[in-house]
């Protein structure tokens, strides 16, 4: 039987494991038939708290499909609510182990509870090569891409999880479930990508849907709205501070520029608790 917390950040949902002392094995497994929103749990995938020999803690993340994920700004923050509210720890700012590297946290609280989060997710990653994404040297900024017969520009940012970014005219019409799937598999990315379909509001506010890689489109994506933050600024569009409106709420992201990281605020929510068995 296996012990798990549902949690969500504007509407990305994860289930969240203390495996700090219980070994959890088959993680792909696990991740596919939890995930499921009919025969499991429901949630874009499940996250371990472990311990770390190099930060406070350590985090691992399986998408609904059973890939692990380098990432995750919304999973982040309530992987922060979840060891601050779980009295495992006391401290207001901690550091989690990622596959994308450290990551810095300030955890504010209200009633002693976790109600918002900063993350640092550190400088952003430009270069084509480092994304991944094939195609000569230098950065992806507005570079078009033809897809089904359809001509997008892309512009392309990992935040140690590789993003294409692509401005619409109305997000809230335009067809994610058709073309998120073409992109995110498309042979320009050996990785596999998650892409944002983004509509200027103002130079201080977008509007942002997203494809995630492994999960299909979600509410949220953190280290999404991060990369059009920084997108924004690349092609000119938006600000270094900017609101980002999502499905499931609204976050508030900084490309600071006088240390070139980006932080990522926003708040974290507790669903339920429950037991899988498996």
């Amino acid at each position: 039987m296996i012990k798990f917390t549902k949690m969500h950040g504007i509407g990305n949902d994860y289930l969240y494991i203390d495996a700090r002392r219980k070994k959890i094995t088959n993680h792909e497994k696990l991740a596919v038939s939890m995930s499921d929103r009919h025969f499991g749990v429901g949630s874009d995938g499940i996250i371990l708290i472990m311990n770390s020999n190099n930060a406070d803690f350590r985090m691992r993340i399986f998408n609904a499909d059973g890939s692990e994920a380098e990432m995750c700004g919304n999973g982040i923050r309530c992987f922060a609510k979840y060891v601050f509210d779980h009295g495992i720890t006391k401290k207001k700012k901690i550091t989690v182990e990622t596959l994308a590297g450290v990551k810095y946290i300030n955890i504010y609280t209200k009633h002693n509870k976790v109600a918002n989060v900063t993350v640092d997710l550190g400088e952003p990653i430009l270069l084509r090569d480092r994304i991944p994404m094939e195609g000569d040297p230098g950065m992806v900024i507005d570079e078009p891409l033809q897809i089904d017969g359809v001509k997008f520009n892309i512009t392309a940012v990992s935040m140690g999880n590789p993003h294409a970014i692509i401005y619409v005219e109305d997000v809230d019409s335009f067809p994610v479930e058709k073309y998120g799937p073409m992109i995110e598999n498309s042979p320009l990315f050996p990785k596999r990508i998650n892409v944002e379909f983004v509509e200027i509001i103002n130079e201080h506010e977008v509007k942002q849907r997203t494809w995630e890689r492994g999960a299909g489109e979600t509410m949220a994506c953190g280290t999404g709205a991060s990369a059009v933050t920084v997108a924004g600024v690349l092609n000119k569009r938006a600000g270094r501070k900017t609101t980002v409106h999502l499905r499931g709420g609204d976050l508030e992201i900084e490309w600071n520029e006088s240390d070139n990281h980006v932080y990522l605020t926003g708040p974290a929510v507790e669903v339920f608790e429950g037991s899988w068995q498996h």
